[in-house]
């Protein structure tokens, strides 16, 4: 696989590791949110331990406002954190 297709197959992988654990393994419920972006990204986001920084992040990704982030949700979260990275590590050279 090119290295493209790895990072898709490990998004799906990553998504799938932590929904479902309460119900729809289609989408992350708060906890399997919170649970992700605390074990995946770290102080990257947010401080783990901040609710609000959880529920605000929680009620930007959920647009559909099922109480629940789909993977086309977390998709965007993941692409949105790449490229805010991106123009970083750009703006660093």
């Amino acid at each position: 696989m090119s290295d493209i297709q790895k990072a898709m197959a490990l998004l799906i992988s990553t998504f799938d590791k932590y929904s479902g654990k309460e119900g729809d393994k289609n989408t992350l419920s708060k906890e399997e949110l919170k649970e992700l972006l605390q074990n995946e990204f770290g102080e990257m986001l947010c401080k783990s331990n901040d609710k609000a920084a959880i529920d605000r992040i929680f009620n930007d990704l959920d647009r559909d406002k099922s109480n629940s982030v789909d993977f086309g949700e977390f998709v965007r979260m993941v692409c949105c954190l790449t490229e805010m990275c991106h123009e970083y590590f750009v703006s660093k050279k």
